[in-house]
């Protein structure tokens, strides 16, 4: 018991842990915005390819 009172009381190593706590947090909302960006950009190049596509499938009428 005087283990558990003397773990809970002692607040030694207690900065460490909050900028633990904090360097977790900001590199999990790091990468939540990465893959956010990755899909806005991932959908802004493949829409820009559909289009140069069927902008290269358009034929060309032959002038007489």
């Amino acid at each position: 018991m005087n283990l558990w009172h003397r773990l809970l009381t002692d607040e030694k190593g207690q900065d460490i842990v909050e900028y633990a706590l904090l360097a977790s947090f900001l590199a999990f909302a790091a990468m939540a915005g990465v893959e956010v960006l990755r899909l806005a950009m991932n959908a802004a190049y493949a829409s820009w390819d559909a289009a140069a596509q069927s902008d290269a499938l358009v034929e060309i009428p032959n002038p007489k």
